[in-house]
């Protein structure tokens, strides 16, 4: 990443100092990809600080956490006011939160920024989320919007927000990264065990799914993971062990989304089904215990028009995820006091980064028209949209229940779904749970508000009446 990023800045017209504490790594970089670029090395930090025009612009590229502020605290003693550190890894954003606050302390600024697109994004456009102090802004704003990625001839970078909010955009993308992907493997585990297709009749899937709605760039690796085979003529990512990775910022989204008490279940679910397909041991023992039970035990019905119904379900469920990610980060600036900018958040995911897609012009479009939508579903697209998937989406879930095949982020959104526009919720009965065990109390409906209970007020009730009459206590609010 950081190599791409120097040869990119340098494709672009800036001279650029590389260094490494392992300095032989510098050498062999500038005697090889950086040979005849605008670039330069350094081999100490002093070396690597006095190279530097002021104020310095100096990123680092360093594994998340610890390592962090160590480099921070040898770069101390170096630089001088108003110099710049930005740091460019997958940092948690409390821990930039943190160092934007510290190094102000020390007449520094710092810059917490997502950077998207893996490898090859670092060396031909990035998707870049900046965000901390934003006096570096104007010091660093050219450089960014030259090396990152472009829709439409827009940079796919833009000022995010004060502290850690860019790191914090980069974690939501992230979560959203997991969903989506927990998706596209669902679909293809319900086409190849519901459908009995075949791998490269599920890469033709992709393939055409690819040319409308769907089009993106994790779809479009599926196709090519699903093209390609083995030496021995068979699909190689059937030999590959069911146990996914992960690496903690789709965990921090589901978490900071509980914190905030916003109800993200897709990033959650993708989540808990990798942590589910990490206890591959247990999972097969439960296999030769645990018997699929059903009426239905294959698909029956027409395969083309079900495909066209699971095309909608992923389309469906992938505004959900989407509607559910700005939700939360809509909370997050209510209880963080930063200013989002919803709009440039969507411009900045639609080149450059991992869940790039068609469908981000849309949710820039919705934005745009208005900053301050409630939520993605109220726009007229998506709505019209997820209007128009939802037969097709429920009969995908209802089909894949009976065959026993386990689809939690599709069921999810559509559950989500489905609570979000219910006007009354059970919720009623939990509160009067609650009240019954632990007299937690409860409020009335307004409509149902009288003396004895009261609207915005909090009572309790004596629901068995032993000792007595029923009766209520009722605690203002």
């Amino acid at each position: 990443m950081g190599q791409n990023l120097i040869l990119n800045m340098a494709d672009n017209g800036f001279t650029i100092t590389a260094y490494n504490r392992t300095v032989s790594k510098v050498d062999h970089f500038l005697e090889n990809e950086a040979k005849g670029k605008s670039i330069v090395g350094a081999h100490d930090d002093k070396e690597f600080v006095a190279s530097l025009k002021s104020p310095r612009r100096i990123m680092l590229l360093v594994q998340a956490g610890k390592a962090v502020d160590d480099w921070i605290e040898r770069l101390l003693p170096l630089l001088e006011q108003g110099d710049i550190i930005i740091d460019g890894g997958n940092s948690h954003y409390p821990d930039s939160n943190r160092r934007t606050q510290y190094l102000k302390t020390k007449g520094l600024r710092f810059v917490g920024s997502g950077v998207s697109g893996g490898e090859e994004g670092a060396r031909y456009g990035p998707s870049i989320m900046p965000g901390g102090d934003e006096a570096a802004w104007p010091h660093i704003k050219d450089i960014f919007q030259s090396i990152s990625a472009k829709s439409d001839n827009e940079p796919c970078c833009e000022w995010v927000g004060d502290e850690g909010a860019g790191h914090y955009v980069k974690m939501v993308h992230n979560g959203i990264e997991y969903g989506d992907m927990q998706l596209i493997c669902e679909a293809y585990d319900i086409m190849k065990r519901g459908l009995g297709m075949s791998g490269k009749e599920i890469g033709d899937v992709f393939a055409k799914w690819n040319k409308g709605v769907l089009d993106s760039f994790l779809i479009e690796i599926t196709r090519d993971i699903m093209y390609f085979n083995d030496d021995d003529g068979t699909p190689l990512v059937e030999k590959i062990l069911d146990q996914a990775g992960q690496k903690g910022t789709g965990k921090w989204t589901a978490i900071n989304a509980l914190d905030l008490g916003m109800p993200v279940t897709l990033i959650a679910e993708a989540v808990l089904a990798r942590c589910l397909s990490s206890i591959k041991s247990e999972r097969a023992e439960a296999s030769t215990k645990l018997e699929f039970v059903s009426r239905v035990t294959k698909f029956e019905g027409d395969r083309e028009q079900f495909l066209e119904d699971l095309e909608q379900a992923l389309y469906a469920s992938k505004i959900i995820s989407y509607a559910q990610g700005f939700m939360l980060m809509q909370e997050a600036a209510r209880e963080y006091n930063w200013k989002l900018n919803k709009p440039s958040i969507a411009l900045m995911w639609r080149g450059g980064c991992i869940i790039r897609s068609v469908f981000l012009k849309d949710i820039t479009a919705a934005y745009r028209s208005n900053p301050d939508l409630k939520n993605l579903l109220f726009d007229d697209f998506f709505n019209k949209a997820i209007h128009k998937a939802q037969p097709g989406w429920r009969e995908v879930i209802a089909k894949t229940a009976q065959l026993g095949i386990p689809t939690p982020a599709f069921s999810t959104a559509l559950s989500w779904f489905d609570g979000y526009r219910t006007k009354d919720l059970p919720a009623n009965l939990l509160q009067a749970q609650r009240d019954y065990f632990g007299a937690h109390t409860f409020q009335i409906k307004p409509e149902f508000a009288n003396d004895k209970y009261k609207e915005g007020a909090y009572t309790h009730v004596n629901w068995t009446g032993r000792g007595g009459n029923v009766s209520a206590s009722t605690y203002q609010a």
